[in-house]
């Protein structure tokens, strides 16, 4: 079997202009953390306290552990296979095109909710110096008629930065990132250092008040795991860095490690900074009542007479979302640029790449969108619910792929390879298992019947099209069973509305045995050695 290189591969791809490979390693970096810190840090600590109450420290450092080991079989993928919207395309490679597809939607859905969910964020905190963008409705904060306006013309404005080529979203996104970083790094810093209430770490019901379904609550449901997607917007770009061998991995995983210490240090100040009157219910009555309508940080430094560092958080309160939909609008148009490609639509406008790089018309269609859930919605926490299930799920399905691959093609060049064989694949793919379970069924049947709608507009689309694709449906059927029981399992656990048929305790046995079913069932359902040869052949390399 021959190794699948650029240099071999025999069939030329039909492609009128390829990605520019213009990231280098700090522009790529900067790409993965800005992805990262948006609106989770703003508001995400203060959901996981109510969770987890001081416990939530150890949310977030299982947090960053179990994102940390999910990034590692990206990583070793987007090194082998540096495509644009690459995510969408190594399980196509793997179990072909329904695998592909499915994926892509789940990529695609949480990457075109999240850059709305960012600009509402931005404009909610905005509201403190310009009144007029948001106001109360029905108990929840949304945009005014001139707020719609403003949100409007920022997705324009990321679509606009996006068009004009990937130097100048990479230049946007390096000094919006070292604003992001240094920020909250300050202000937790300070907040700790004049924050008074260490006794909060061990009153109000003791340290873990919740226990430990609290701590793994706060994981998945009270923004953590939100607050750490983002780091994929590497290996979706890895088709436009120059040496992806070095700089997806430094990316993908150092993002991680870098905003986990922002993260656990932002926790420990909120912890220590709120006084006793918005903690006189206990850490599960915690709201934003507690610190004003806009956001504990700055309204806790306020109150530590930092009044320069609440200055700052307003400002940053702003740039930090706004900069991660930026770069949410660029992965969610490379996403349905690569979904495009796995389905034969090459010629197609969703894959037609400008003389700049880019793929125009997927930059539109994704802000377009966005524009739709700028629209009065549920609140934060339950769009970031949604957005967490679609994003891990999308995440868990690439340790299969990654698994399948070295079956399938050995003697490929891996600049990257996740250690300890099949060990830590699987840790990533049961990971993501229990924190969509963890979720809870009040999200899950949402995601179902979203995913359901994917595969309803997969047929047509392609009619439609006259793609000569094909879905290899026998290679991919094992997602059937996957999804289907997913739902079972949140509908028969404790979590987010559960029935509470499977008791706290066993449930980890539970998902641990369906896992491992489902896990050899997507090994054994994997494609032919030669076909996968025959398909990275056929969609061809963006270098």
């Amino acid at each position: 079997m021959s190794v699948v290189t650029p240099e071999n591969t025999s069939v030329q791809p039909d492609r009128p202009k390829l990605m520019r490979r213009e990231a280098g390693r700090q522009g790529l970096l900067f790409i993965a953390v800005s992805g990262i810190i948006g609106s989770g840090w703003l508001l995400s600590p203060m959901f996981a306290a109510q969770d987890a109450g001081p416990a939530s420290l150890i949310s977030w450092v299982l947090g960053g552990i179990a994102v940390g080991i999910l990034a590692l079989s990206m990583a070793e993928l987007s090194t082998m296979f540096p495509l644009a919207g690459g995510i969408a395309r190594h399980p196509h490679f793997a179990f072909g095109g329904f695998a592909g597809w499915l994926v892509g939607w789940l990529a695609w859905l949480g990457f075109v909710t999240t850059t709305p969910v960012e600009v509402l964020a931005a404009l909610q905190y905005a509201t403190n110096y310009i009144p007029w963008l948001t106001h109360q409705s029905g108990g929840q904060i949304v945009l005014t008629g001139p707020g719609y306006v403003v949100a409007a013309g920022l997705m324009v404005l990321f679509a606009a930065v996006n068009i004009l080529g990937v130097r100048w979203l990479l230049r946007t996104t390096v000094i919006t990132g070292w604003w992001k970083l240094i920020i909250p790094l300050v202000a937790s810093v300070m907040i700790i250092a004049f924050g008074h209430h260490g006794h909060n770490l061990t009153s109000y019901g003791g340290f873990a008040p919740y226990g430990v379904k609290g701590i793994l609550l706060a994981v998945a449901g009270g923004g953590i795991i939100f607050a750490y997607t983002g780091f994929e917007q590497a290996a979706v770009m890895a088709g436009e860095t120059k040496n992806p061998s070095r700089n997806v991995p430094i990316a993908v995983i150092g993002s991680v490690g870098i905003v986990a210490v922002i993260y656990v240090l932002l926790q420990l100040a909120l912890l220590l900074g709120v006084g006793p009157a918005a903690l006189r219910h206990g850490w599960a009555g915690l709201t934003t009542s507690g610190f004003g309508a806009y956001g504990p940080f700055a309204s806790i430094a306020t109150t530590l007479g930092l009044s320069w560092v609440a200055v700052l958080l307003y400002i940053d309160a702003f740039v930090s979302p706004a900069g991660c939909g930026l770069v949410y609008v660029a992965t969610t148009a490379r996403t349905s640029y690569a979904m495009g490609r796995n389905l034969g639509l090459a010629g197609s406008s969703v894959s037609w790449v400008s003389k700049e790089g880019v793929p125009v018309f997927s930059i539109i269609l994704a802000a377009g969108l966005g524009l739709l859930f700028l629209l009065p919605f549920p609140s934060w926490q339950v769009l970031v619910s949604f957005i967490t299930s679609s994003l891990v799920m999308m995440y868990g399905l690439m340790p299969p792929a990654c698994a399948a691959l070295r079956r399938q093609l050995p003697k490929t060049e891996r600049p990257y390879r996740v250690p300890g064989g099949d060990v830590f694949l699987f840790l990533g793919f049961l990971v993501a298992n229990l924190i969509i379970f963890w979720t809870g069924w009040n999200t899950n049947w949402k995601l179902l019947i979203a995913i359901g709608i994917g595969l309803a507009l997969l047929v047509p689309s392609l009619w439609r099209q006259q793609a000569q694709a094909s879905l290899e449906l026998r290679h991919g059927w094992w997602l059937l069973p996957y999804l289907v029981g997913l739902g079972i399992l949140s509908y028969l656990g404790t979590f987010g509305g559960g029935k509470g048929y499977i008791p706290f305790g066993w449930d980890f046995l539970v998902v641990i045995a369906f896992s491992v079913v489902i896990w050899l069932l997507a090994l054994a359902s994997r494609l032919p050695a030669e076909r996968v040869e025959q398909i990275v052949q056929e969609t061809g390399w963006d270098v």
